[in-house]
């Protein structure tokens, strides 16, 4: 018992390390110069080095069967998609808007997950998508019109975001938390290799400059690979609603550190920060009123 508590409790430190790292990738997808392709190319192609140079990379991948590979290579198109659409919704709109759509991850997966795993339904998730609406009004209301493109594409990302957060909850138990980063990311560098083989106007192949070449660093080794092969590991020891709680404050370190960086307050009215305060208020309080449940759905020590 002693043992279960204290691996839940570092697995609580872990998830909210790497929850506060992801809030970052929002300013440094600002800060690169780079556009949204060829910016998760390179994220996606430096991840994928520095684990291929990895050990247990390759221990992992010799005890995992081929169907179980497939599934994880099919995961990290699901990945690529989510930061192509993340990154484009930042340099569309900005790195405020962007992150305020991730909030709306937890949302769909409550909507989606029933249908992917076979749960019964809840009907209490039909309540929080409703009780969401007046505060998607409001963020819709307060974003300039130049970023509603980039407000579109952030709930896309959003979309795809819960898609491959169901499907790596699914499927963690299969592989290695190094493997499984190591095969979603190989992926996503593969199929974006491929976009920019068949369309040279993609211009996807570009070298970064010093200033972009460092921060891109940042993002795939500090932003990237800790937090994502870390949080495979503190998933196996957390339950639904604690995860669902600690994901949830991504987008509140983001919208912070990105009014503190980049002053985007001056961009965005009033409306879209009462927006934000309803999403928000939605997102946290669907954990807590489903606590039941994700309290009995205990997690493997």
């Amino acid at each position: 018992m002693h043992n279960h508590l204290s691996s839940s409790t570092r697995a609580l430190f872990q998830i909210h390390f790497c929850v506060f790292l992801w809030g970052f990738t929002a300013i440094l997808g600002k800060a690169i110069t780079f556009s949204a392709l060829p910016l998760v190319w390179w994220r996606m192609l430096l991840v994928t080095s520095a684990l291929m140079l990895a050990p247990g990379f390759w221990k992992g991948l010799a005890q995992i069967s081929g169907r179980a590979v497939l599934t994880y290579l099919g995961i990290g198109i699901f990945v690529a998609m989510h930061w192509l659409t993340f990154y484009s919704s930042i340099k569309l709109s900005n790195a405020s808007v962007a992150a305020t759509c991730m909030a709306f991850t937890s949302l769909f997966i409550a909507f989606f997950e029933p249908f992917m795993i076979r749960r019964p339904f809840d009907t209490r998730e039909i309540f929080f998508g409703l009780a969401i609406i007046p505060g998607v009004a409001l963020l819709v209301g307060g974003t300039p019109a130049q970023m509603r493109t980039g407000l579109a594409l952030g709930i896309l990302s959003a979309f795809l975001a819960a898609m491959f957060g169901i499907l790596n909850k699914r499927f963690v138990e299969h592989g290695e938390a190094l493997t499984i980063t190591g095969l979603e990311m190989a992926a996503g560098a593969a199929f974006f290799s491929l976009i920019g083989a068949v369309l040279p106007s993609a211009s996807i192949f570009v070298l970064p400059n010093r200033h972009d070449a460092l921060l891109l660093l940042i993002l795939a080794l500090g932003c990237t690979l800790a937090p994502f092969a870390l949080s495979l590991i503190a998933l196996r020891h957390l339950t639904a609603f604690t995860t669902a709680l600690a994901l949830n404050m991504e987008p509140v370190y983001a919208i912070v550190l990105a009014i503190l960086i980049f002053r985007e307050q001056q961009e965005l009215s009033s409306g879209f920060y009462a927006g934000v305060v309803i999403v928000l208020a939605v997102v946290f309080s669907h954990p807590l009123l489903t606590s039941r449940e994700a309290g009995s759905d205990t997690a493997p020590a």
